[in-house]
């Protein structure tokens, strides 16, 4: 079983920065593929960004390119997302999600096993 926790989340000003955080459970950390998605109010859950199990490959949506850095420590069993030049439509819950034993970089959502309980990240204009 793994768990997984995010932090991070807040209250920040349009084009103000954040950085979310995600520990791990298990001893197996550097073999899962992670991700990071959000959900905002009345919307479906959205892909934001992943990364492989040893963190050379990442894959971002279009619409944080440029502006979040996903990446993972996999010594510290965490994953990370910056984000940058926060926009108010990033407003939503971010969750981190994991599929052990899998090297690739996943982006849907039904890809992954295990899911984060989320944290809230609101933009103000």
């Amino acid at each position: 079983q793994v768990q997984l926790v995010e932090s991070g989340g807040g209250l920040v000003q349009a084009g103000g920065s954040l950085r979310l955080s995600c520990a791990a459970s298990g001893r197996t950390f550097s073999n899962y593929a992670m991700g990071w998605f959000r959900q905002a109010p009345g919307k479906e859950r959205e892909f934001v960004a992943a990364v492989s199990w040893i963190g050379i490959s990442t894959y971002y949506a279009d619409s944080v390119k440029g502006r979040f850095t996903i990446s993972r420590d996999n010594a510290k069993n965490t994953l990370y997302l910056q984000m940058n030049s926060l926009k108010p439509e990033d407003t939503a819950v971010y969750y981190c999600a994991a599929r052990p034993r899998t090297t690739g970089v996943l982006t849907a959502s039904s890809d992954y096993d295990y899911w984060g309980q989320g944290t809230q990240v609101t933009v103000s204009s």
